[in-house]
This record gives structure tokens, sequence and C-alpha cells, in this order.
């Protein structure tokens, strides 16, 4: 049984940081394509990053590149989403999604339509 549990959300001020963890269990190797996507009140749901744990290959979106980093720690079956520089439009439901014996393919959509899933974590920013 595929379990992921996941901390760190919260409610900061616009400029500040939050890091995300996500830890599976049940999966039975670190061949894995895991990640995060996120999703606000009325909006669609969007892919944030992925990272393939084998050998910590990773896709960030393009809307948060340049202050989102995800990172992984095989020793410890975690995950992590540095979020830097928040903005009031980074609010929203984050969940970790974790697809076993796959390598992320940049899409993550798929990851998002093919993994599990946790029951997400809220990142409330304020301006």
């Amino acid at each position: 049984q595929v379990n992921l549990v996941e901390s760190g959300g919260g409610s900061v001020q616009a400029g500040e940081s939050l890091r995300l963890s996500c830890t599976v269990s049940g999966f039975t190797n670190n061949y894995n394509c895991m990640g995060w996507f996120r999703q606000a009140p009325g909006e669609e749901r969007e892919g944030v990053a992925s990272i393939f744990t084998k050998d910590g290959s990773a896709h960030v979106a393009d809307s948060v590149r340049d202050r989102f980093t995800i990172s992984r720690d095989n020793a410890k079956n975690t995950i992590y989403l540095q979020m830097n520089s928040l903005k009031s439009e980074d609010t929203g439901m984050y969940y970790c999604v974790a697809e076993e014996d796959v390598r992320c393919n940049g899409n993550l959509d798929d990851l998002i339509d093919r993994g599990y899933w946790d029951q997400g974590t809220q990142v409330t920013v304020s301006s």
C-alpha cells in the first residue's frame, strides 16, 4: 500500500519562504517520479515540479522556476519543494504526487493523471 505524507504548508507574507516535504512509503525502490501540483479555488490544477528520484533530474514549471526548487533525499524517501519569494498567486492547495517505477517525462499532467496523491496541504500567501 502506497502512502504519501506531506507537511510544511502554512500562512506567510509575500516575499517569505516555505518548504514542503513529502514522504512516500510502499514503493519498492527509488526509480520513481514524484512532484507537486497545486490548485487554487475556482482554478484548474497546475503542475509545479517533478523529480526523478533515481538521479535527481527535475522539471519545474516556468511560472515558478526562478523561485521554487525541488529536491530529494532517497535515504528518507522524501522530496522537498523549497518555495522562495512567495507571491499571493502561489496561494492554493499543494498536493504531493508520486508514480512508481517510471522516469519523469517532464509532463506534469501525466504524473498527476497516473500517480498517487496525498491529501494536500494549504499554502496561503498574504500580500
